[in-house]
């Protein structure tokens, strides 16, 4: 299918873009090679070929939820900036109504 600057300008309006000199050109023949790939995979024979739905066939493949304890409680103060003893001190982000 032959795509037209007329046509590259419609969809820019139509996508709220805007596209001029070589932009537009290079917006043209990028359409056109997409539509050319989608004529040739219109022509591939896909008799008894079913649809593919998902990527791979694992179907929710997660790791098993342990609670273990990765940082000891002062290991992570231990470079803390600020500490009160068991907290980290940050400054006040509200002030207080006077």
């Amino acid at each position: 299918m032959k795509i037209t600057p007329e046509k590259v300008q419609e969809l820019a309006h139509l996508a709220r873009l805007e596209f001029e000199g070589e932009a537009a050109e290079q917006i043209r023949r990028d359409l056109e090679n997409i539509l050319e790939m989608c004529e040739t995979l219109n022509n591939l024979d896909t008799e008894g070929i079913a649809p593919l739905i998902y990527m791979t066939d694992n179907v929710n493949v997660l790791r098993e939820d342990l609670v273990q304890q990765d940082i000891s409680h002062e290991e992570a103060l231990r470079n803390a900036p600020a500490k009160d003893s068991d907290y980290f001190r940050v400054p006040k982000v509200i002030d207080q109504p006077r």
